[in-house]
């Protein structure tokens, strides 16, 4: 197994990734695990984040180091609450906060498209010349009410049309199989074995 750092301490993601990256031979480590802080997130997009926090992560480790950075972009709110997405309410980031934020500044408007962004950045070494990026879009509407008990963050009021639930509902293995994280990391894997070839 070769040792990767994540750079987040989020519970959510780490059970995500260290399931898609099982049957590529990868040990997933949060950072906090190696007692390596979390990194400012300054940018104005998700790639700049990610990026940043890769190198902050490989760079205070050694080891190759895995980033991602995402949110949800509402189109009514223009692309909010996008890289603010986890700390939406302020800070600490809460959950329930965020939603009900989103919710609320969603009242009255009957435009409700929004998808989940994922910008994912590996990189083998802190100074790595050519880190590989990868960014998807996971498509779907805001809705009022939270259905469902699985997933975090927005998922509960993120509605799927075309499956008829919302992301909270769908099973780990389902989510997987479609959402924004499991889209990029698909890619990033496409491109890990290209690169290896």
């Amino acid at each position: 197994m070769q040792k990767l750092v994540l750079a987040s301490n989020n519970a959510g993601k780490l059970r995500e990734f260290q399931a898609l990256l099982a049957p590529l031979q990868f040990e997933v480590i949060p950072q906090g695990d190696l007692g390596i802080p979390s990194c400012e997130e300054p940018h104005p997009t998700f790639v700049e984040n990610a990026l940043a926090k890769a190198r902050h992560a490989s760079a205070a480790s050694g080891l190759p180091a895995l980033a991602d950075d995402s949110g949800i972009c509402v189109d009514a709110l223009g692309g909010a609450p996008g890289v603010y997405s986890a700390r939406y309410a302020g800070e600490p980031s809460n959950d329930a906060a965020n939603n009900h934020k989103l919710i609320t500044a969603l009242q009255g408007e009957s435009n409700r498209a929004a998808h989940y962004v994922c910008a994912l950045v590996f990189v083998n070494q802190a100074d790595d010349p050519k880190p590989l990026t990868v960014q998807t879009k996971w498509h779907g509407l805001i809705q009022d009410a939270a259905v469902g008990d699985n997933g975090f963050g927005y998922d509960p009021y993120f509605f799927l049309p075309d499956q008829n639930m919302t992301a909270a509902q769908l099973d780990p293995i389902q989510k997987n199989a479609i959402s924004h994280r499991g889209q990029a990391l698909r890619e990033l894997i496409t491109q890990l074995k290209m690169r290896a070839a």
